[in-house]
Parts: C-alpha cells; sequence; structure tokens
C-alpha cells in the first residue's frame, strides 16, 4: 500500500502541485496570460486521473489489492485583473478518490485553498515577436482536517505549501513558446501516530515534508480566440525516500515524475466573456508515483468593471 500512497501523490500534483501544476483553467501561475485590469474571471474545471501500474522505487509494477486508482476533482477558480501586469489568483478543490479492488475506503472532501500572485515586470516587442518575463509567488494551506496518512485515498498532505516560479515567454506571430522553473516548500505534517519508520524509526506525530521543485516547457499556436499547446512538465522531490518493498506508503516518500501533454483555450467569439478549456496528460517516466492518465474541461466568465468590450478578456 505504500507504493500506492505515492501514486496517489502523483494525482495530487497533476491536480494541485501547489495547487498549480495541470489544472486547465481560464488563467493559472504557470501560463503567459494575464487578465486586463478589472477584470474579474470564475468558473469551475473538472480534472479526472486514473492509474493501474506505477513505480515502487524504480520498479514498475501492479497491485491487484488495488486494482485501479481513480481520483476525480472539482475546482472552483478565480482570478482578478489587479493592473493588466499584477493579477491575483486563487482556486479550492474538492476531491474524490477510490480504488477498483481491496478494502481500502474511498475518501473525499475539501482539499487546500490557494492563493497567488502572478506579475509581468518586463517585456518587449520587436516586430510580430514579444518577449516578456514573469514572476509568481503563491501559498496554498489545508481547509478541512482530512486524514493525511492514508495513501492512495488521502486527498492531500495536509501541509502548508510556498511557491516561487519563475517564467519567460517567447511569441512570434501566433506560435509561442513558454518556460518556467518552480520551487515549493512545503511544512510539516502531522500524522495520527507517534512513530513511524523512514529509513530510521523516529519517534514523533510530525514528518519533516521534503520541499520540491518543478519545470515546464510549452509551445504551440496563441490568437485571439484560441490557444493550442503541447506541454511537457517535470517534478521532482528534494529528499524522501523509496517506497519499501510490498511496504505501506508514506507521506514523505520520494516522488519524482515527468509528464506530457496538451491544452486547448477557446474563447468565444461572439461573447467574449466565456472561456472554455480542455486538457489531457499521461506520465511517461517516474519514481514512487503512478502511470497516470488524466484529463480535464473547464468553463469561465470573465467580468468586466471596465467599458465594454469585444475583444478577448486575456492578453500575453
Amino acid at each position: 500500500m505504500k507504493q500506492i500512497a505515492l501514486l496517489y501523490r502523483h494525482c495530487i500534483v497533476l491536480l494541485c502541485t501547489v495547487l498549480c501544476i495541470i489544472t486547465a483553467n481560464a488563467q493559472t501561475d504557470h501560463d503567459a496570460i494575464m487578465l486586463n485590469k478589472n477584470q474579474w474571471c470564475n468558473g469551475f474545471n473538472y480534472e479526472h486521473a486514473q492509474w493501474k501500474n506505477y513505480w515502487e522505487g524504480t520498479l514498475k509494477r501492479d497491485n491487484e489489492n488495488i486494482g485501479t486508482f481513480t481520483s476525480h476533482a472539482v475546482m472552483y477558480m478565480s482570478a482578478y485583473g489587479i493592473t493588466n501586469n499584477l493579477n491575483i489568483l486563487a482556486g479550492l478543490p474538492y476531491i474524490w478518490n477510490h480504488t477498483s479492488a481491496g478494502t481500502l475506503h474511498k475518501m473525499h472532501g475539501l482539499q487546500d485553498a490557494s492563493v497567488a500572485l502572478k506579475w509581468k515586470p518586463w517585456s518587449v516587442t520587436c516586430g510580430k515577436s514579444k518577449l516578456s518575463l514573469f514572476a509568481v509567488a503563491g501559498i496554498s494551506t489545508p481547509t478541512s482536517n482530512y486524514t493525511a496518512d492514508f495513501l492512495p485515498l488521502a486527498i492531500g498532505f495536509h501541509s502548508t505549501n510556498v511557491t516561487g516560479r519563475a517564467m519567460v515567454d517567447y511569441q512570434a506571430g501566433k506560435f509561442f513558446t513558454t518556460a518556467s522553473a518552480a520551487y515549493i516548500m512545503r511544512s510539516n505534517t502531522t500524522i495520527d501516530r507517534n512513530a513511524y519508520y523512514t529509513d530510521h524509526l523516529i519517534y514523533s506525530n510530525k514528518v519533516d515534508m521534503p520541499n520540491a521543485a518543478s519545470y515546464m516547457l510549452s509551445a504551440g499556436l496563441r490568437s485571439k480566440y484560441l490557444i493550442a499547446e503541447a506541454m511537457i512538465s517535470n517534478l521532482t522531490t528534494l529528499g524522501g525516500f523509496d517506497i519499501h518493498r510490498n511496504d505501506m506508503p508514506f507521506p514523505s516518500n520520494r516522488m519524482n515524475m515527468t509528464n506530457i501533454g496538451a491544452h486547448v483555450k477557446y474563447t468565444l467569439p461572439f461573447y467574449t466573456h466565456i472561456e472554455l478549456t480542455a486538457d489531457g496528460g499521461y506520465t511517461i517516466k517516474g519514481r514512487n508515483v503512478g502511470q497516470a492518465t488524466n484529463f480535464g474541461f473547464g468553463a469561465y466568465y470573465i467580468f468586466n468593471f471596465k467599458k465594454k468590450t469585444s475583444e478577448p478578456a486575456t492578453h500575453s
């Protein structure tokens, strides 16, 4: 079961990596899209993730006592344009997790609320090309008293995360590429037992959660009403230990993964207040995580507190 936990954590990262890694919505902390001043975006996104095989350390395997792990998440997302170059983002997911075999009971509930500031301090335009730099600072923290030490069914790790992200975006005509790197600091978490074993016995209910780093590269088409992109992302846990053979999972295990995916956002040309999104992804390489397939879709409405306009509400 320990392996399972880590696998599950993979799904959590997909859904939230500081609530930031593969959620598809009108604006995220890892894209080069900004709301204009006094515009307010609200909407919901649904994400589905599933895996049967996972890596126990570097050994790829399955587990008939678990069968297939499935996670569903509905996330409320909100973003507001403080200025054209400074936005604030917030989100809160509700998650359901279950397995198709074995005796582990399903779990569900509100997970971690997140808030982030996204700033575009510099950009330069030359002809039809544009180069921009972004900085993002975010924090997420649990909103319910869910159990962290019941992986993979637990809906999260019940730790507070602080994330810093740097991003560069280059657009030439309708084509663009965006690269970003982030560092995630995670607080300790508390479990419902007084001793546990990592690579040695620890008499405590406090677990030191390792920090993590994430990287993402995306490229695609960005036009007035349509954004379509392919991406590759990596999450590396900076510490922790491998799942012990056939052992129980534990929150502070090492977890590394590389994912590929695609994302599409479409703004209705006849009513630019509405944006629709769709995304999908697959884990191609991992360590102590599940080989998950995920997909999602979302719908968002943008309120404009400035003068009415027929232009799309977001810009790069």
